[in-house]
C-alpha cells in the first residue's frame, strides 16, 4: 500500500482522502515505511535544501479570542508575557540576529484578532524596513486582515502571510468559538489573492484524530498553501489543555510523513512543541519528509538553540538553504 501511494505521486498523481486515511490507519509498526515513503517525495518534490525561518513575538498578550490552546488569551491565567507592539528597531535586531543564526525568513507576529489601525502602520515601517535590508525574507502573522490590508503588505515588501488553519474543520469547534475556521479560510484566500504566499497549518495531539489530520491536510492542499507549519500542542498551564498527553514518537512521525504525501510540492516545517514531545528524537522529523525549521525561541515557550538545529540538518547529509 505504502509503495502504490508513493509511485502514484511520483508519477504526479494525487494521494486522495480516503487513500490518505489508509495509510494513516497502518499502525506504528509501519511507521518506518512512512517515513521512508516521505523522503522519497520530499527528495523529488523539494529537493534537500531545508530552511529556517525565525520568528518575534512582536505584540503578546491580552488576546480576546478563546482559543483554548493558547497562552495568550486573556479569558486564560497563564503568566505569560504581555507587551504591546515593539519599536521597529527590536523588530530590525531579532530579523538581523536570525539571519546570522542562518535564517533565510524571518516573521513578525503579533497576538489578538488584528492590529489596530495605527499598530498596522508601524508594521507596514518594520516590514519596509526589513525589505530595505535584504537579509531575510519577510512574513508576517496579523490576525484576520481585509483583502485591501493584505495588499498593503505586499507593497510594503511583505513575501508571505502566515495564518494557521489550527485543524480540520470537523474538529475546529471543540478548540475556539469566537472566530470560525471560514474566517480563516477567506484570509488564507485574500492572502494568496494579494500575490503573497500562505503559510498555514496548525497543530497536532490538540484530541483530532488521525483522519481529521489527514482532514487538515487535504484543505491545505485544496488551498495552494506554500509552506505547512506543523506544531506540537504544549499543554500550558492554565488553558482548557493543560492537561494532554505527549504523543508517541511514531504517531508524531507517521503523521508528518503523511502531510509530506498529501502536500508533496509544499514545503512541511517543523515547529513548536517538538522538543516536548520528541525531545532529543526532534532530528527524526527530518527523516519524516520535513524540509523547513521553525528555529529559535517561539511565542511564548523557549526552542532549540539553531545551532543544533543546523547540525542536525548537516547530520542527515541536507543542505540549509541559505548555503545552497
Amino acid at each position: 500500500m505504502v509503495e502504490a501511494a508513493v509511485r502514484k505521486i511520483l508519477d504526479g498523481g494525487v494521494l486522495e482522502a480516503p487513500e490518505a486515511v489508509a495509510l494513516a490507519r497502518l499502525g506504528p509498526e509501519r511507521c518506518a515505511d512512512l517515513m521512508a515513503a516521505a523522503r522519497r517525495v520530499r527528495r523529488a518534490f523539494r529537493g534537500d535544501r531545508v530552511g529556517l525561518c525565525a520568528i518575534i513575538n512582536a505584540k503578546s498578550g491580552r488576546c480576546a479570542e478563546d482559543c483554548r490552546f493558547c497562552a495568550q488569551s486573556s479569558r486564560y491565567h497563564t503568566g505569560a508575557a504581555s507587551y504591546p507592539l515593539v519599536p521597529e528597531e527590536r523588530i530590525l535586531d531579532g530579523a538581523e540576529r536570525a539571519a546570522r543564526q542562518g535564517a533565510r525568513r524571518f516573521c513578525i507576529v503579533t497576538s489578538g484578532r488584528r492590529p489596530t489601525a495605527a499598530e498596522f502602520e508601524r508594521i507596514l515601517g518594520a516590514v519596509r524596513g526589513l525589505a530595505r535590508s535584504g537579509r531575510v525574507r519577510v512574513c508576517a502573522s496579523l490576525g484576520i486582515l481585509e483583502p485591501g490590508e493584505l495588499a498593503l503588505l505586499k507593497a510594503a515588501g511583505l513575501t508571505r502571510y502566515h495564518h494557521n488553519v489550527e485543524t480540520a474543520e470537523s474538529f475546529y469547534s471543540s478548540i475556539c468559538s469566537t472566530h470560525s475556521f471560514e474566517q480563516r479560510i477567506k484570509t488564507i484566500r485574500g492572502a494568496k489573492a494579494a500575490g503573497l504566499e500562505v503559510c498555514s497549518g496548525g497543530i497536532l495531539g490538540l484530541g483530532e484524530t488521525m483522519e481529521q489530520r489527514v482532514e487538515m491536510a487535504v484543505t491545505l492542499r485544496d488551498l495552494a498553501v506554500d509552506s505547512v507549519p506543523l506544531n506540537l500542542i504544549r499543554p500550558i498551564p492554565g488553558t482548557p489543555m493543560q492537561g494532554l498527553p505527549r504523543l508517541p514518537r511514531e504517531e508524531v512521525l507517521a503523521s508528518v510523513a503523511l502531510f509530506r504525501l498529501v502536500l508533496p510540492r509544499a514545503e512541511i516545517r517543523a515547529c513548536a512543541g517538538r522538543e516536548y514531545h520528541l525531545g532529543p528524537d526532534q532530528e527524526l522529523l527530518l527523516d519524516a519528509g520535513v524540509d523547513g525549521i521553525l528555529t529559535g525561541d517561539y511565542l511564548t515557550t523557549p526552542g532549540t538553540d539553531p545551532a543544533r538545529d543546523r547540525a542536525a540538518v548537516a547530520s542527515r547529509g541536507l543542505t540549509l538553504e541559505a548555503e545552497a
